[in-house]
């Protein structure tokens, strides 16, 4: 076969460049039938390393999904050296030249070294988790991974927020210990204040029976004398990540059960007060 003048043996070609093909593609589907295999076998053994060694599921999500992620890096880099070998390059020159360059982008790689450092740190203290909620700067939401290089931290808006490890100076753990559920209700200056806290006492005596308290709820007492109102405040404490259902169910029952003992929740008004110019001119004589 002659192209552009030049001869070309097409078996030969052909003899070539097809059985390295169908080693690329050989490694392809092994890449994609041992990454899943694999990552199941990792879930499946932290599971029963959790069960056996009474680890919280926090715990135990964590480190599975960390495994999972060295364990695809591992995979990849051996991939990409069989592709190499595949196609017939020699890998000796490569790996000693990724030593020369291997030291000079370190020094470019600080910050990656930093967010290694403190992602080895953060995991060691057990600092933050999956499933916990955290506050991590700025940043406000569910963990969902902890990586050796981010942590990824799902906002209550749905926005997945990737936070690199080295910005993390500080964390606000909120799922460490029990979760507080605090409720205050304004009632009218009219009404009164120890016919409300009944009521309100026999709500909070319902809610005791509620599996999600930990503690309480109990009526505290006054909290505050605003403009329009006096507030009462009722205070308990729950299960982590339960405080915002019962919150909103208290509400909810505190409002039924003011509405039936008479009582009001008042709201702002205002009154606006209009005199006319001939008014004005009268008063001023």
């Amino acid at each position: 076969m002659e192209i552009f003048g030049l001869e070309f043996d097409l078996s030969e070609i052909i003899s070539t460049i097809v059985p390295v093909i169908l080693e690329l593609i050989l490694l392809l589907i092994a890449f994609a039938i041992i990454k899943p295999v694999g990552s199941k076998a990792i879930s499946k053994s932290m599971e029963t390393m959790g069960a056996k060694k009474n680890l919280t599921p926090g715990r135990t999500n964590t480190l599975e999904k960390l495994s999972i992620n060295v364990f695809s890096y591992t995979l990849i880099f051996i991939l990409f050296i069989m592709l190499l070998g595949a196609v017939n390059i020699d890998i000796g020159p490569l790996l000693a030249g990724a030593g020369i360059i291997g030291l000079a982008v370190a020094f470019g790689a600080q910050n990656l070294v930093a967010d290694v450092v403190t992602g080895f740190f953060l995991l060691l203290e057990r600092q933050v988790e999956v499933d916990d909620y955290v506050t991590v700067g700025s940043y406000e939401g569910i963990v969902e991974e902890v990586g050796i290089r981010t942590t990824k931290v799902r906002g209550f808006d749905g926005t997945l927020h990737f936070v690199p490890n080295r910005l993390i100076e500080g964390v606000s753990n909120h799922s460490r210990g029990n979760m507080r559920a605090l409720v205050d209700i304004g009632i009218s200056y009219d009404d009164n204040i120890d016919e409300a806290m009944k009521v309100l006492q026999k709500i909070a005596d319902r809610f005791k029976e509620d599996e999600r308290f930990i503690e309480g709820p109990d009526v505290l007492g006054v909290q505050s004398i605003g403009s329009s109102d006096i507030v009462i405040r009722i205070l308990g404490q729950t299960k982590n990540m339960e405080q915002w259902s019962v919150e909103r169910d208290m509400r909810k029952a505190i409002k039924e059960a003011l509405d039936e003992a008479g009582i009001d929740i008042p709201f702002p008004h205002q009154v606006n007060i209009y005199k006319n110019s001939e008014e004005k001119k009268e008063v001023a004589r």
